[in-house]
């Protein structure tokens, strides 16, 4: 009983329960599609609401570019109307131009008609014209004795030498006034230059002979067999020429260094008596330190002298061995100071580099230390070893042009000068009579070679030539030619130390006597 009451209250509890359960899902069921509906509504109004803003936004937008369409459309069509109106006035030009043109080219028509006529007409003349022409012509021909190109011949004969004396003319003149003052001013410098030095005139030359106590001495010299001339040619590479000259051996050899040690050896052993291959051989050898101990110290001499520095030993020793060098008489080393001197005198004259003027000066002739041993003229040899010892290239143009050739520094001009000032001095070198005969009947020669000379004198010991020419047949502007002219021949023909003055004379005299 008890349990069929427990169970029917079970039941009766459960379906209230479920009663109750249900009314809750039906209640929240309610709720949440009255949400539904509420958030649907506010969705639909929201997209209604959203639908009409963008309805007027689109309007808007539309009236925008409605409006900016119909400004660009008008813009456009005003750009448009512009542009028809410059085409339409650019129309009316080309038409008028046209119009033109065709006016022109009637009347280019009707002037080549009459061109044409007018040229038969001219033809017609030209013929008659010609037919005078080479009848006057052949008239001419006949009075003149000459033909066309006989005639031509000669008025282009006339026409170049008119031309050769105006231009000759116009040189003077321009030589003369460049001249004026550079002239002036060169003299003066030389003139100093040679005025505050005084070295010697004449410089000591080399020794080639021996003189002999007795002529006994030399058949010692000789020695048996001549094996003592033979170690002493063999130790000092030198000739020793025994002959019948009393008391005299000549030594000879290209090389003056060499020579210098054979006669210094050879007067040792002539003082010593001792004279056989061994004592040969240390006396050559003596002999020679002693030279290479002097030609260092020439060197060293000469460049403390003119002051200068940073030299190489090498270049030093070099200018050391010029002192047993000549040339034409006059030592090389003692020249080579010369010009140093007058190149530095005359740079500081002239406000440029006093020390590379001297040194450029010194280093001159460096090339005739080395000339016997190397093939060349000694200013490439010289400018060749001065760039091997690191000279300036100032230093290497200078003894690279010092005798000729294209001048590219004030300095190389001044040691060109100071050259010839050392050389050309009084009484410096010294040549053979013959060829100093030569040279002048050369001068002479040369000067006689041209038309219209009469007289011709070499003076001055031949550092001046002087002509005298015919007045009648020799203009003044052909005098300044010939005497161009002769100075170039000069110096393309002959050799010769210095320089020489080339002067020609044309003068007209006119004698009368009063009775």
């Amino acid at each position: 009983m008890n349990q069929a009451l427990y169970i029917v209250i079970s039941a009766a509890v459960g379906v209230a329960i479920g009663l109750v359960y249900r009314f809750t899902l039906r209640n929240k069921w309610e709720n949440l599609r009255r949400e539904a509906e509420a958030i649907a509504a506010e969705a639909k109004s929201t997209a209604e609401r959203i639908k009409k803003d963008a309805s007027y936004e689109a309007k808007g937008i539309l009236y925008q570019a409605r409006t900016e369409a119909e400004k660009e459309f008008k813009e456009k069509k005003g750009e448009l109307l512009h542009q028809e109106k410059r085409l339409r006035g650019r129309e009316e030009t080309l038409e008028k131009k046209l119009d033109h043109l065709e006016h022109r080219e009637r009347e280019f028509s009707r002037k080549e008609k009459d061109f044409s006529s007018r040229e038969r007409g001219l033809q017609g003349k030209e013929k008659q014209l010609d037919e005078v022409i080479g009848q006057q012509k052949g008239f001419l021909e006949r009075l003149a004795g000459l033909s066309a190109e006989e005639a031509r011949a000669e008025l282009l004969r006339r026409v170049e030498e008119e031309a050769r004396f105006e231009s000759a003319k116009l040189a003077k003149q321009i030589e003369e006034e460049a001249r004026e003052g550079a002239e002036k001013k060169a003299k003066e410098i030389i003139g100093l230059a040679v005025q505050r030095y005084s070295g010697e005139y004449v410089a000591d030359a080399t020794v080639s002979a021996v003189s002999l106590p007795s002529d006994d001495m030399k058949g010692r010299i000789i020695g048996r067999e001549g094996r003592n001339i033979r170690a002493l040619e063999a130790a000092t590479g030198v000739d020793l020429i025994v002959d019948d000259t009393p008391e005299l051996i000549t030594l000879s050899t290209f090389n003056p260094v060499r020579r210098e040690v054979a006669r210094l050896a050879l007067e040792r052993l002539i003082a010593d008596g001792r004279i056989h291959p061994a004592r040969i051989e240390e006396i050559v050898e003596r002999a020679r330190k002693e030279v290479e101990n002097t030609i260092r110290e020439e060197g060293e001499k000469a460049v403390f002298e003119l002051g200068l520095s940073g030299m190489n030993p090498e270049v030093i020793k070099l200018i050391g061995r010029l002192r047993y060098r000549t040339s034409y008489g006059q030592n090389v080393l003692q020249h080579s100071r010369e010009v140093a001197y007058f190149a530095g005198i005359m740079a500081s004259e002239l406000g440029v580099d006093v020390k590379l003027a001297k040194r450029a000066g010194l280093l001159h002739d460096l090339g005739k230390a080395v000339d016997h041993e190397v093939e060349g003229p000694h200013p490439e040899i010289g400018a060749n070893l001065a760039r091997k010892y690191g000279e300036p290239q100032a230093v290497v143009d200078a003894i690279l042009t010092h005798h000729d050739g294209e001048v590219k520094t004030v300095e190389a001009a001044l040691v060109a000068a100071a050259d010839a000032i050392s050389a050309a001095r009084p009484g410096v070198r010294s040549e053979s009579i013959e060829n100093y005969l030569k040279r002048l009947a050369k001068l002479e020669d040369l000067a006689m070679s041209y038309k219209g000379v009469e007289k011709c004198y070499a003076i001055q010991a031949g550092r001046e030539v002087r002509i005298i020419v015919k007045p009648e047949e020799v203009t003044d502007e052909a005098s300044w030619m010939l005497s161009k002219d002769l100075a170039k021949r000069i110096e393309a023909e002959m050799t010769y130390p210095g320089q020489i003055k080339v002067t020609v004379i044309r003068e007209n005299r006119f004698v009368d006597y009063a009775k």
